[in-house]
């Protein structure tokens, strides 16, 4: 069942209890599978919570193991979703005390012209909103658009400004849509409390920017059609040949380069290209490998490898609108990030030249 190692430590459920669940006459009989299958949901849940992959998947595992134990307990007048996110949303809330807010690059600081661009030293990565796999936490490629922008990167970083609290509340009635009437029940207080903290989530969450997740601008969340697939293809194609006069004709005369854990970031194809041909030129020769994150389309960058094939760089989580791509999200946390997307650890020279 575990899939990342668990907050407590425990691996399973049944290293919690061995003790069938249900047992007590007249409770429900509850199976690991029947809390196995809420985990895509609760992963991604805890991740606009917490904005970490890797602390969402503690979380998750953290309320699997608690509901287990606790399972003799659950006299079923809830749903059991509804029990495991009172779960995961306390597991939440403990994790996120006295924890400082991620962000993006680009809420950090103002953009850096490519003349005067110094990388600096790298920032710890709690810093940072980190990207997260769809295939953890979305059950289906075609799930509805508004999920997916729920989980993308500008959304999660928005919801950071939240109070811990307002930010449950926000995610439970704006994107999971319960009532408020459930939320309070949830969070162990009154509709009018609940009411008073979603007016206020929405106030600092439209300050950001962002009312709310399905008022944000088309990022690619959807389905892509086939106009975007073109532009997914010509930019892979581009970026492997190095070809910047191609690439910059398919960026936005607002997009964005960033690359954390480093606080620099740049805006505009022109500082963007020149930063390329510059300090990143070690990128030319890069391979790139599909795969999806944050609802958004995605790349594996593998740059070559003097040793021979190419090594893992970054992960690229691309958002495009309108025909343009206006973010490259390139996170170089590779020994981490690689292994939970499933990339391999290193391309041969076989499979580069592919």
């Amino acid at each position: 069942m575990s899939q990342t190692a668990t907050a407590a430590g425990a691996g399973t459920p049944q290293a919690a209890q061995a003790t069938p669940a249900g047992e007590a006459a007249g409770r429900p009989r509850i199976s690991e599978t029947q809390l196995e299958e809420h985990r895509r949901e609760l992963t991604a849940y805890c991740y606009r919570m917490l904005g970490s992959a890797f602390e969402a998947e503690d979380a998750v595992q953290e309320t699997l193991v608690r509901a287990w134990r606790s399972l003799d307990r659950f006299e079923g007048r809830s749903s059991l979703r509804s029990w495991l996110y009172r779960i995961a949303t306390n597991v939440c809330l403990t994790m996120l005390s006295g924890s400082s807010r991620r962000a993006r690059p680009m809420d950090l600081s103002s953009p850096t012209p490519t003349a005067s661009a110094v990388l600096g030293p790298p920032l710890p990565e709690t810093a940072w909103i980190e990207p997260m796999p769809d295939s953890r936490m979305l059950r289906d490629p075609a799930e509805e658009a508004e999920t997916r922008e729920s989980v993308r990167l500008a959304f999660v970083a928005a919801l950071q400004h939240l109070a811990p609290r307002q930010r449950a509340v926000l995610i439970l009635r704006e994107v999971l849509s319960w009532r408020a009437a459930e939320v309070a029940e949830l969070l162990g207080t009154t509709v009018a409390s609940v009411n008073s903290a979603l007016q206020r989530a929405r106030g600092t969450l439209a300050a950001t920017g962002l009312s709310e997740a399905g008022d944000a601008a088309e990022h690619g969340a959807a389905a892509l059609t086939e106009e975007q697939r073109g532009l997914l293809d010509r930019y892979l194609r581009a970026f492997e040949a190095y070809d910047l006069d191609s690439l910059t004709a398919l960026l936005h005369e607002d997009a964005t380069l960033s690359m954390p854990p480093y606080e620099l970031w740049m805006r505009g194809p022109a500082d963007i290209r020149a930063w390329m041909a510059g300090e990143g030129i070690g990128c030319a020769g890069s391979r790139l490998i599909p795969t999806r994150a944050n609802g958004l389309p995605a790349f594996g960058q593998y740059r070559p490898d003097p040793a021979g094939g190419h090594r893992p760089w970054a992960l690229q989580v691309i958002e495009f609108s309108g025909g343009r791509i206006t973010g490259i999200n390139a996170f170089l946390d590779t020994a981490r990030l690689f292994p939970l997307f499933g990339l391999p650890g290193h391309l041969p020279e076989a499979a580069a030249a592919e």
